[in-house]
C-alpha cells in the first residue's frame, strides 16, 4: 500500500484532525475557549462522509476506515451530550458550571452533617456523587421543580436534572478539589436557579 495513496492520505488526515478536534473541544468545555470548535467538527464530518457511500476496496484501508468513522461518531456522541447538557444547565438557571466563580466553604461543615442523602442544612443539598447521594438530588429535584411551577416556568425531567447535576458536580470537584457540593435555590425575577457553593 502506497504512502501517497489517496485514501490513505484522507485517512491519516481524518486522524490527526480528529486529534486536533479532541484538543479543542476540551479547551472549550474547560472554559479555555469561548466558541466550540464547529468548524472543525464540519472539516472531519466531510472527510468521513467522503467514504460513507464509497467502496473502499483495499481490506486493510476499509478496516481502519471503520475503526476511525466508529471512533469519531463515540467522541462526538459525548460532546454532544456535554454540550446540550451545559446549554440546558443555562437555559434551567443551574449556576456555578465554572467551578472558578464559585464561593468556597471557609469551614468545614460538622462531620454529621456529611452524610450523604440528606440537606447539609435548611434548603441546602450536598451531593459527593450524583449516583450514589440520589436522596440528595431527588430532594433537590423536587424543590426545584416545586419552585419552578410556582413560578410558572416549564418543567424539567428527572433524568435530565439528574444528568446537570451530575456534570456540574463532577466538574467542580475536579477543578477546586472539594469533598462535595452544596446545592439551594434563589429565585430572582420570578426566575429560578441553582447556586453551588464548593465544600472543602
Amino acid at each position: 500500500m502506497a504512502s501517497d495513496d489517496p485514501v490513505a492520505v484522507d485517512l491519516n488526515e481524518i486522524e490527526r484532525q480528529t486529534r486536533a478536534l479532541r484538543v479543542e473541544w476540551d479547551k472549550f468545555f474547560s472554559g479555555v475557549e469561548k466558541k466550540p470548535p464547529m468548524d472543525q467538527k464540519t472539516r472531519v464530518e466531510q472527510l468521513i462522509r467522503k467514504y460513507a457511500s464509497t467502496e473502499i476496496r483495499d481490506n486493510g484501508l476499509r478496516f481502519r476506515y471503520m475503526a476511525l468513522s466508529g471512533t469519531y461518531s463515540t467522541m462526538n456522541e459525548l460532546w454532544t451530550k456535554k454540550l446540550r447538557l451545559r446549554e440546558e444547565g443555562k437555559a434551567f438557571g443551574v449556576h456555578g458550571l465554572k467551578a472558578d466563580a464559585l464561593p468556597v466553604a471557609h469551614s468545614p461543615a460538622p462531620p454529621e452533617d456529611r452524610a450523604p442523602g440528606r440537606p447539609a442544612a435548611a434548603g441546602t443539598y450536598r451531593v459527593r456523587d450524583p449516583k450514589r447521594d440520589l436522596d440528595s438530588v431527588r430532594s433537590l429535584y423536587e424543590s426545584f421543580a416545586s419552585a419552578r411551577q410556582g413560578t410558572g416556568e416549564a418543567p424539567i425531567r428527572f433524568e435530565r436534572f439528574q444528568d446537570l447535576i451530575q456534570a456540574q458536580t463532577g466538574r467542580i470537584l475536579a477543578e477546586k478539589g472539594a469533598s462535595a457540593v452544596e446545592f439551594r435555590l434563589e429565585t430572582k425575577d420570578g426566575k429560578v436557579s441553582l447556586k453551588a457553593k464548593v465544600v472543602r
